[in-house]
């Protein structure tokens, strides 16, 4: 029980805003450093993520910061809001983690906040979390997904093996929206311009296009939900990848809140995995 509870209320880390910069015009990206990082591990995984913390409206909770005790002595509908994001660079010299941040106008709750952030901010945070990184031994890599996927992809490919054969996809809004990305060996993400195509069209497109190289291949494929089903579906049941080369999730659902789609994220992942597992008995 003592181990249960202890999972429940992980500590929270508290940091501070040291820069912000605007990478893309709907991209905002936030160095936070300062001694509540020391002990911060991160670097054996390149979709590295930490939960940052939002207080409740109108709820200010007693210091020291504690979750565990937050959620003892709170009501649940006043305990911190958590908003996920990728860890896109880590400096453990200098303490300082990198977070971008994608913002559209005072949609959301994290975007908002990102977009007015300014030096010495106070950011709390759970994390980190992360499960993949770049197989080595793998023949070649298949990098996808959409802004949200982007910080996970673009610290993917600066980690790729000297070498590798790697095509990655990102669907953006726009040109505009484009970065500058340091990758070893030239290799080069192929921007995929949305405009005013339903969001995933053309990164299903582009995937289903793909003269797929032979040999093994080690898959990142995260964003919106509907899309990743697709292209789950795909890479299984056409392309006869194994579930175990694939790393692959909704980040976010159209049409769905945050809070409403990580309710359901857990349940509606593994039914979908349960579905296309059947279809390939």
């Amino acid at each position: 029980m003592a181990e249960q509870q202890a999972r429940r209320t992980p500590k929270a880390r508290v940091a501070q805003v040291v820069t912000t910069e605007w990478i893309t015009p709907h991209m905002v990206r936030l160095v936070l450093g300062g001694e509540g990082l020391a002990g911060f591990e991160a670097g054996e995984f390149t979709d590295h993520y930490i939960k940052v913390l939002f207080a409740a409206e109108g709820v200010t909770y007693p210091e020291p910061f504690d979750m565990e005790r937050i959620r003892a002595e709170f009501p649940r509908d006043q305990w911190p809001t958590t908003r996920t994001y990728t860890v896109r660079g880590w400096n453990p010299a200098a303490l300082e983690i990198t977070v971008d941040f994608v913002v559209h106008g005072d949609e959301g709750l994290a975007g908002p906040w990102a977009a007015r952030a300014q030096p010495g901010d106070t950011v709390r945070f759970l994390g980190p979390g992360g499960l993949y990184a770049p197989d080595p031994a793998a023949d070649w890599h298949l990098l996808a997904g959409d802004e949200s996927a982007l910080p996970a992809v673009a610290a993917s490919l600066e980690r790729a093996p000297a070498g590798a054969v790697v095509h990655a996809f990102v669907e953006i809004s726009g040109p505009e929206e484009e970065q500058k990305i340091a990758t070893p060996d030239g290799i080069e993400i192929t921007w995929l311009h949305r405009g005013d195509r339903p969001v995933g069209e053309a990164l299903v497109a582009a995937v289903r296009g793909l003269d797929f190289p032979a040999g093994d291949v080690c898959a990142f494929v995260h964003g919106e939900a509907g899309v990743v089903k697709e292209l789950r579906r795909h890479l299984r049941l056409e392309r006869n990848i194994p579930r175990e080369r694939l790393s692959i999730s909704g980040y976010w659902r159209l049409g769905q809140s945050d809070e409403a789609w990580r309710a359901v994220k857990r349940e509606w992942n593994e039914q979908v995995e349960r579905e296309q597992e059947a279809t390939t008995v």
